[in-house]
């Protein structure tokens, strides 16, 4: 029985490695068609710099969480 929901996680794995370049186009051309030559760069242009406010954000909380971890190493090492 174990043997079969291992098949079945290796299929959904399949089916997402069938995913890629095809409907990537697929995909653009749909989003060209419903905002126009003219609104699409606006529209990567927004999606890019929320990427990359994003991306600011979580380096910005890893870097708050090894700060804290120091500053709990440093008390302890004080204390004892």
């Amino acid at each position: 029985m174990v043997k079969h929901k291992d098949i079945h996680c290796k299929n959904e794995v399949k089916i997402m490695a069938q995913i890629g370049i095809p409907s990537l186009i697929i995909i653009l051309i749909v989003a060209l068609l419903i905002f126009g030559p003219s609104k699409l760069p606006e529209i990567g242009k927004a999606a890019g710099s929320s990427l990359r406010e994003f991306k600011n954000a979580t380096k910005g909380l890893m870097g708050d969480n090894e700060e804290e971890k120091k500053i709990e190493n440093n008390e302890q090492t004080n204390k004892d």
